[in-house]
């Protein structure tokens, strides 16, 4: 019996992906709401919720993790700005909002920002 692995391949190769995710999270940190298709803006979602998970423990190990994955500015403000707005809440920090079809190819398009 086939054992799905979780998560969506987004016509990518592994490390592809990854820099992928990386550079959306990192645009929804700095902007805090993206355009993006539905696909990727649901794969964004659970990444970036699990990144201000560990940035709201606020430890040196989290903050390195952080720095290792996103650039240094990106790291400060997700500790310094975004993971102390979230304090008391226990996860869903993101909305992802579907937008009709792109025009040019007809993907489903959505937004994905944080709540304030």
């Amino acid at each position: 019996m086939r054992k799905y692995k979780k998560g969506r391949k987004l016509s990518r190769k592994r490390n592809q992906r990854k820099a992928l995710l990386k550079s959306l999270a990192g645009n929804l940190f700095l902007k805090e709401k993206i355009k993006t298709t539905k696909a990727k803006a649901k794969e964004i979602a659970g990444f970036s919720e699990k990144l201000i998970t560990k940035a709201k423990k606020g430890d040196l190990s989290s903050k390195r993790l952080l720095g290792a994955l996103l650039t240094k500015k990106i790291a400060k403000k997700l500790v310094d700005e975004i993971a102390p707005r979230y304090k008391d809440r226990k996860g869903g920090y993101t909305r992802i909002t579907k937008l009709g079809p792109r025009k040019s190819d007809s993907a489903e398009m959505a937004i994905i920002e944080l709540l304030k």
